[in-house]
Order: C-alpha cells, then structure tokens, then sequence
C-alpha cells in the first residue's frame, strides 16, 4: 500500500471516530489480515485496517493453474496461534461444504488460487478491514497521547472521495513488498509497447508473451521456475523458442528438509535477533536457499516436461543457463530485444536477442520512509540507517512517544529470512497481539510455546535449558 504525501486541497480532512481505537493497521495484505483475524478475538480490543485497493488480493499475475503453496495449510492466517479460532483455512472450507474433498485429496499444500480465495473470504467477513482507504501521513500528537492518521476514501476507479482522520493508540505497518525490476531492464520495464513484464503481473500479460517468437525468462526462484513451466508447457513441441537465465549458480532446490526448516520457527528469529547488526547483514544473502530456491515437485515437473519432449528424438527447444547476469539491455529494431549477458565462473559475454522478457527478479520492502516522516525525529536507527526494531517486532521510538508502532514483513534486517514467511504470520500477530494486551489489560491474550525448535540455535543453551521442567510441568498439568 502506497502512501500518498498531496492531501485534496479543496476541503479540510474530516474528523473521524471521536474515540481513538487501539490498533490502526495501515494495509490489508496476509499479514496484517491475520494480524485482524487474531484481533477479532480479542475481548475489548477496538481495530481498524485500512488499504487502498479495492478488495483483497494475493499475487494475481502468480496464480497460475496448478500452482501451489510452498508451506502447509496450517501456516494460514490463525491455526499456528489459535487452532480453535473460526477464521481458519479448515473453517473455510467448512463453511464452503468442501471438507470431505479437502480430505480425500490428502494435499497438504493447497492451490495458490484457494489460499487466495480463503484471504478473500477472511478479509470481506472481518468487520475490521476497511478497503479503498489510502493512508496519506501519520503523526504523533504529543499533548493527546496518540497518533493521527489521515486518509483518503477512494471510489471503485481509485479516485478520491473525501478525507478523513482516525487515531490510534498504535499502529502496524503491514505495506508490504513491490516487484523489484533490474537496474539494466527498467527502463524497457516502464515501457508499456515492450513486452518486458515482472513476474507480478504474468498471468495478465500470459497471452501477450505467449504470441512472441523467442521468450526469456530471468530469475531462478520459484516465481521463474513456475513461470518457465507454464510457458514451456504452452509451446509446441520442438518450437518451444525459450531461454531461462539465473544469476544464481544453479538452477537450486529449495532447503526443505525438516531440521532446515527449523530455521522458520519462532526460536531462530528470536537467535537471529539477538545476533551483532554485521552479522545479521551477513548472514541474510547467504541463506538465499532458505527462501529464494525452487521446491522439488516443480523441478521434477521442469525436467519431466522436457524429457517428455525427446521421445521422439531430438532436443526441445530451451535453453535453461544459470550463472548469467544481465548487464545491459536495449531494443532491435521495432520488436526485437538485446540482452547483453555475463557468465560470472567464464568471465565470457555475449549478446542473446528475443522478442518478450518475464523478470522473475523477486520483491523489495516498500521503503517506510515517506510515510513516516512527519515520525522520523522519534524513530531510533541502526547503523545503516534503517528503523531499529525489537524483538515483538516493535520500532524503537523516543521514549516520549507513549504509543507504539509495529512492522510486518519489514523487518528481515532485524528478524531474518522468516520475516516474510507466510509459515510466521499467526505467531508474530500473536506476538505483537500480545505486547499490546499486556498493556492495555495487564496479560498476554495468546499463550506462545517458549520453544519450537529441536535445534538449539547458539552456545548459550537458553532455548533448550529449561525444557524438563517444562515439560513435567505441562504433564502434571
């Protein structure tokens, strides 16, 4: 969700409720939804969340036929906090009579199109969430002790209605990520006549690329491998006309085993916070497998679809390199487009020409800056400029600011590759549910397991020194 700095000049914001709530969410992605999901079951809790799109949505240009979830449906928007809560994906398909299909299916990752269904149902039940509300600037009134949020109310198309102001005690920042589109390519990106397109918004551009010749593809994430599948699959055979680029050595599995995925628990971001600043910024590129490798059954699919196509002799037509960087990029004539291409182990370049380019390149952090100017004297920040954040996922502020300000997915400077794992939403809602219930009633709302993890991440053996007697505690319970 974008922030808009230009308020309409024509009329004065307009007051909002008399009353400030609580909690004033400022976007409606899965995050902040489970964070409004959890809410809802907090007794005297008063939320709202605002974004600016019209409806919820979850990836639309990625929901591709047949693509699925790479964590389990029980990493939805509450079960990992509240299994009993009713917003859960099991409820979903209660209410929808598909539990006995659900059942015999025995899938325990689920269409992306489904999860994107069950948001959708969460997101228009909640009477929390508000859509068409583009938060404009957020402020700190000192002498009222909360924060003024104005916003615009937007119609259908997007344009501005009227203004309005809500405070809040606290806010959570749930903005979300933008496609981050190459340094080399933007410019043919921002070109709307040149078939150059993020992953983002495949499925609106699919039967665009589909009608060119020669098709690249750039990025080795599973964004570009599901995309490289659909397009390959879509081609005649021998004609497939489809190179797939990778700056990454290999074309790379995902870390899927279950002692790795410790690494998405609770007990590892708490490990990953308390670590130095330098080696937390060492740390995260290094464990681009964790997160940004392609999972097994689409590698499979890949190399099943191409044997597939030599049966009756003869290569299909792709070429799928990894260890390539694009370094420039400019257009042929009316239609062609020039990749000037550098393999880093061969040290050797080369130019490839095609006719459309999908940039599986992956997302950036929405920068908070903007939005939080008129804040900015009150946020404390690291070494390399970014917001300080605490381990309940809380930017650290003045100590005169007596309200709170969290952040979802915006953090993995702080908090590490779980940040934005859809495997970590209910617990850090229930994370930051609960530092603000111990304030507001004195307890936390959702009791949390102290420990998640077999690993023992660190020499200092917290994490795993008081296991027994929790353990004989929970039995003679």
């Amino acid at each position: 969700m974008n922030a808009r700095t230009t308020p309409l000049p024509e009329q004065p914001p307009a007051t909002g409720p008399t009353a400030p709530v609580d909690l004033l969410g400022v976007g409606v992605g899965p995050f902040n939804l489970s964070l409004a999901a959890l809410a809802d079951g907090v007794p005297g809790l008063t939320a709202a969340f605002y974004e600016q799109r019209p409806s919820f949505e979850w990836h639309p240009g990625l929901l591709i036929d047949g693509a699925t979830l790479q964590v389990p449906f029980l990493a939805d928007l509450v079960t990992l906090a509240d299994p009993a809560s009713r917003w859960t994906f099991l409820n979903w398909l209660k209410t929808r009579e598909r539990l006995f299909p659900f059942y015999f299916a025995e899938r325990f990752h689920v269409h992306r199109a489904e999860y994107d269904a069950y948001c959708r149902w969460v997101a228009e039940s909640l009477p929390t969430t508000h859509f068409g509300q583009q938060v404009d600037a957020v402020r700190w009134d000192p002498e009222r002790g909360h924060f003024e949020v104005d916003h615009t109310q937007l119609d259908a198309h997007g344009e501005a209605e009227a203004l309005a102001r809500t405070c809040a005690r606290n806010l959570v920042l749930g903005v979300g990520t933008a496609p981050h589109v190459p340094e080399p390519l933007r410019l043919l990106a921002e070109t709307p006549t040149v078939p150059v397109v993020h992953s983002a918004h495949y499925m609106q551009q699919r039967d665009r690329l589909l009608g060119a010749d020669h098709i690249t593809v750039v990025g080795s994430g599973q964004s570009g491998a599901e995309v490289f599948l659909d397009l390959l699959r879509a081609r005649p055979v021998g004609r497939e006309r489809l190179t797939w680029l990778a700056r990454t050595p290999a074309f790379a599995p995902m870390e899927y085993s279950k002692l790795g995925l410790e690494h998405f628990t609770p007990d590892y971001t708490r490990y990953f916070h308390g670590l130095a600043e330098p080696v937390r910024d060492r740390l995260v590129p290094q464990q681009w497998q964790l997160h940004k490798g392609i999972d097994h059954d689409t590698l499979t699919a890949i190399h099943d679809e191409l044997y597939r196509r030599t049966l009756d002799g003869g290569w299909p037509d792709a070429a799928l390199t990894p260890g390539v960087t694009v370094r420039t990029a400019g257009r042929i004539g009316t239609h062609g487009i020039e990749l000037h291409l550098e393999h880093g182990e061969q040290g050797t370049r080369t130019r490839l020409m095609t006719d459309a380019v999908v940039l599986a390149t992956g997302y950036r952090e929405r920068p908070l800056d903007q939005l939080l100017e008129p804040l900015d004297p009150y946020i404390r920040r690291d070494a390399a400029g970014r917001p300080r954040v605490g381990p309940q996922h809380r930017v650290v502020l003045d100590r005169s600011v007596t309200g709170r300000v969290y952040v979802q997915n915006a953090e993995r400077h702080s908090h590490g590759v779980g940040a934005p794992d859809l495997g970590l939403a209910a617990w850090r809602s229930a994370v930051i549910l609960n530092d603000l219930t111990a304030v507001l009633t004195g307890a936390e709302h959702y009791p949390l397991p102290a420990r998640t993890a077999f690993t023992t991440f660190g020499l200092d053996g917290a994490a795993a020194s008081d296991v027994p007697t929790r353990t004989a505690a929970l039995r003679r319970g």
